[in-house]
């Protein structure tokens, strides 16, 4: 019964929020004390409920942290301007990478503990943009591809259509009916 449950499992995702791809700048601040870890680095990826960056110390698990992100403003969102997301986290993974070339050897994964309601509305309007941003990349990328106005599901394009010249007004006259009734000039067939 135990495989089973794990074959479900196996696949799916076990994040209960939608993540996105973003690079946004970022603070993570470890413990209030003296001497604390202050690392500025950037996101890889955020979702509602947490953020992996990549950072220069290494931050125990379940260490609790308080985040500062820079969120851009999202076109047609309620804020004209970009915001500082600030809340309180706990450290889920701290891992060494495998290769650091950019002077941040750790993997870091916080998920959010004390996020405003209002402040999670706001990162799940960014994440649906991003992700819609995204979508429409890989498609415009995709050669013989169109979205579906309707559904949004990928369809192939359509070929543009041929346009005919028109008919004079002479040549509609003298065309016999294919049904034999009244020609085009109004008159009965005899």
């Amino acid at each position: 019964m135990a495989l089973k449950r794990l074959a479900e499992r196996k696949g799916r995702e076990r994040r209960g929020s939608e993540r996105a791809e973003a690079r946004l700048s970022m603070r993570v601040e470890a413990g209030a004390t003296a001497g604390a870890a202050r690392i500025v680095t950037e996101s890889q990826n955020i979702s509602a409920s947490g953020v992996y960056c990549h950072a220069s110390h290494y931050l125990a698990p379940l260490s609790k942290v308080q985040l500062t992100i820079i969120l851009p403003r999202v076109p047609g969102g309620p804020a004209n301007v970009q915001e500082l997301l600030k809340c309180d986290g706990i450290v889920v993974r701290c891992e060494q990478r495998a290769s650091d070339r950019n002077g941040t050897p750790y993997e870091l994964a916080c998920m959010f503990t004390a996020l405003e309601p209002t402040s999670r509305r706001r990162l799940e309007e960014f994440v649906t943009w991003r992700n819609l941003q995204a979508l429409r990349a890989a498609l415009s990328a995709t050669p013989g591809r169109a979205v579906s106005e309707r559904n949004g599901a990928a369809r192939p394009a359509l070929k543009p259509a041929t346009t005919r010249k028109p008919a004079t007004a002479a040549a509609k006259t003298s065309r016999p009916s294919a049904r034999g009734g009244a020609r085009s000039d109004g008159r009965a067939r005899g």
